[in-house]
């Protein structure tokens, strides 16, 4: 008898042969033993980015980030372990486009869909060119709310949650975890939705500040990294800054992860980049133009930008001086004041990239 009984309609919609490629992401009981060989102890968990990546992330693993689209997403981190070759990844997250430079290099193979797109800037040809090419299979797809509720589940300790998210839709046709069942409470015809508690392998969140043991602090919504955190098995903590530990404990209030989920601390400034920190700096929106309008024209195009942007970088640093160095710091630390309505009088107005226009300039 099979481990676990999938949406048969979802299975073969997504032409899923071999459904143990599933098992993993719902696998409570490795994951539960995953949490109780944890270190419960303080321990100073502070490593360097390529130790943390050599040392918790495999080949194979189940992936997820954190923050959400470009806002406080590891991004920097991700590179590392792009730039080290882990391969046969599963990736989820919402949402996910960032998976497409784990695609460029053929290191995820098996995505779990919910978004993919750059906001204003488009739909990610990247990852919708690498699909239609039998580089990547999806394995199940998902609403925001949906993966959610998914990573809240585990962190409350339950096997899954009923809802409505996703009724009004075709996704329950097309994520085998899924499975629509009457309302247990209701005797009138009450269909809801049976959200199964998700479990990673290794999510990796970029945090404002962090101390040595893992407590690690979030200014600003905290979106699904507070649940991701308890369900991952293994959490690597990359932070703008470590400080003491009474600074997280008596300083700061509003979104903590405790130390005892954390496997790895790395202070990683500008870690979120090519994306925005909330507080810290804003996004290079060139960049990100380039990125879709330049690398999403053709996968010769895509390669040649990733090469340049993540294999062409030894750290965050080297990626930090391309983009301008402290003239870039200085406008994308004043920009992201002035978004949040703590500076004024700043113009936002830039040189837009085109395919026919490209100013090199990334502030």
């Amino acid at each position: 008898m099979a481990k676990y009984l999938y949406n048969e309609e979802a299975v073969a919609n997504l032409r899923i042969s071999d459904t143990s490629v599933l098992d993993r992401l719902v696998d409570f009981e490795s994951a539960r033993a995953a949490h109780l060989k944890k270190e419960h102890a303080k321990k100073d968990k502070r490593m360097t980015i390529g130790e943390a990546v050599d040392a918790f992330v495999k080949d194979g693993d189940v992936i997820t980030d954190g923050g959400f689209s470009y806002v406080r997403t590891p991004h920097q981190a991700f590179y590392e372990v792009i730039r080290q070759g882990k391969k046969n990844l599963q990736m989820i997250g919402a949402p996910n486009t960032n998976q497409s430079f784990f695609i460029t290099y053929g290191l995820v193979t098996h995505s779990h869909s919910s978004y993919t797109g750059a906001e204003m800037r488009g739909i990610d040809k990247v990852y919708d060119r690498a699909l239609k090419a039998g580089q990547i299979q999806i394995l199940s797809e998902w609403s925001h709310g949906g993966v959610a509720q998914a990573f809240k589940a585990a962190q409350l300790g339950v096997a899954g949650v009923f809802s409505k998210q996703m009724l009004g839709s075709d996704i329950v046709r097309y994520n085998p975890y899924l499975k629509v069942v009457q309302n247990p409470l209701k005797g009138v015809h009450d269909p809801v939705v049976f959200v199964p508690a998700i479990y990673p392998d290794i999510s990796i969140i970029h945090c404002h500040m962090a101390d040595k043991y893992g407590n690690a602090y979030i200014y600003g919504p905290a979106v699904n990294d507070l649940a991701v955190a308890a369900a991952a098995r293994k959490l690597i903590i990359t932070a703008e800054e470590i400080v003491p530990e009474n600074d997280i404990r008596y300083n700061r209030q509003g979104q903590i992860i405790p130390f005892f989920y954390a496997d790895a601390v790395v202070e990683m400034p500008f870690g979120a980049l090519p994306g925005s920190m909330p507080g810290c700096y804003y996004w290079p929106r060139q960049w990100w133009e380039k990125c879709m309008r330049f690398g999403g024209a053709s996968a010769e195009n895509n390669k040649a930008f990733c090469d340049e942007w993540i294999m062409g970088v030894k750290n965050q640093f080297e990626f930090v001086d391309k983009l301008g160095g402290a003239k870039w710091i200085a406008e994308a630390r004043r920009q992201t004041k002035a978004a949040e309505g703590d500076n004024e009088d700043i113009d936002f107005s830039y040189e837009e990239y085109t395919l026919k226009h490209d100013s090199g300039i990334y502030y």
